[in-house]
């Protein structure tokens, strides 16, 4: 039986996890946490994300863990409305609903399709080994795992990433993003869907039904170093006299349930994301292949089309024949698409993210006069996928 070694334990190492050792893979997967990932965030499933679940058995669940989202509210700072959009019409379209959950729903159901997993935590990968006679194999130092596929699901840092495509680098966006989940019953009144844009600052706002409430503010600049108490303090300062209910929607945030991150992406992307071994080979999936500004909410989407592609290619292989075939076919189905997505994601941003007058009195008349057209283009390119086969 051959063997695949899964190094992250996000959404991307999960789904590929899984989606492995239904092909009669002997799995190991690897997390440097202590225990596999904790989600503290809200995302998105497009109708591309819940066709890539349902092709890994993930479909029927989705009702139980899953809100639909409807319509979309775009606004100024003031409360006053640029422009409305639903999601309807995605369904007829493309097939599927657009979806909001929470990221630890998520990860358990992922953790409960495993399967036959051999799962080792607190395994921080240090040294990775590609190239010359033999596998593939991974070390954290104190112990080594050899691969006939290692595959790279480990985050936008990748360290086997960066020993195979060292000219793939992480690019600062000039921004960051704070995140949180208010639990349901500390929700203030007045909460529905929509986004706020103002000069350089954004204000996102996904119900999770019982879930509660998910919440994105992006704001220019590095992260901050002080604690979690001054950064909500700060966004207080900084978004004060928005319309409500973000105001009320930071008051009720607690500092535990805070999460930054700077935005940034990888430029260029790898040349490669599948990439042939003289013994074996390596597949590179998520973060760790395709990062990308959050503009288009399609990072957990394109992490799950990775997993189900790769999944599907190497059922449909010969067991026993090398994996240059099915890491090249990977490679062609996976990157294109991505690449595209990577720079409509960095022209949304730009967009979104406007700071000079000029410039967000031109995206706000441009939200105004055509938002179905702005919006429809902007998922349109990521919404229509289907899984492979």
């Amino acid at each position: 039986m051959r063997r695949a070694v899964v190094v992250g334990a996000g959404v991307a190492g999960l789904a590929a996890a899984g989606a492995l050792a239904r092909t009669r893979w002997r799995v190991t997967l690897l997390e440097q946490q202590p225990s596999l990932s904790l989600g503290r965030a809200g995302l998105l499933l497009w109708p591309n994300g819940v066709h890539a679940l349902r092709g890994l058995g993930l479909g029927p669940g989705l009702d139980e863990i899953a809100e639909p989202v409807g319509e979309t509210v775009i606004r100024r700072p003031d409360g006053k409305v640029l422009a409305r959009w639903s999601t309807a019409g995605l369904v007829e379209r493309y097939g599927a609903p657009t979806l909001a959950l929470h990221r630890q729903d998520l990860y358990d159901a992922l953790v409960a399709e495993l399967g036959d997993v051999e799962v080792h935590t607190g395994a921080r990968i240090s040294q990775v080994h590609t190239v010359g006679p033999g596998v593939p194999t991974v070390s954290d130092g104190h112990h080594s795992w050899e691969a006939d596929l290692l595959v790279a699901a480990d985050g936008i840092n990748s360290v086997i990433r960066e020993s195979i495509a060292p000219d793939s680098v992480v690019t600062p966006a000039g921004a960051s993003a704070w995140r949180a989940v208010v639990p349901a019953h500390r929700v203030p009144t007045g909460v529905v869907a929509g986004e706020t844009v103002g000069s350089g600052q954004r204000f996102l706002i996904t119900p999770l039904g019982g879930r509660g409430v998910y919440w994105v503010a992006v704001v220019p600049g590095a992260p901050r170093p002080e604690s979690p108490e001054v950064q909500l303090e700060l966004l207080r300062r900084w978004f004060a006299g928005w319309h409500r209910p973000i105001q009320a929607l930071i008051d009720a945030t607690r500092p535990e349930e805070l999460w930054q991150q700077a935005m940034a992406e990888l430029n260029p992307l790898p040349r490669r994301f599948g990439i042939a071994a003289e013994r074996g080979g390596i597949a590179l999936l998520g973060d760790a292949a395709h990062a990308m500004t959050p503009s288009l909410g399609q990072g957990a989407c394109l992490a799950l089309e990775d997993a189900i592609t790769l999944g599907t290619l190497l059922a449909e292989g010969v067991p026993g024949d090398p994996l240059d075939g099915v890491l090249s076919r990977y490679d062609r189905l996976r990157r294109r698409r991505t690449a595209k997505l990577v720079r409509q994601a960095r022209r949304l941003g730009t967009l979104f993210g406007a700071r000079s007058r000029i410039g967000v009195g031109a995206r706000n008349t441009l939200l105004s006069a055509a938002p179905s057209s702005l919006l429809n283009r902007a998922t349109a390119a990521g919404a229509g996928w289907r899984p492979p086969g």
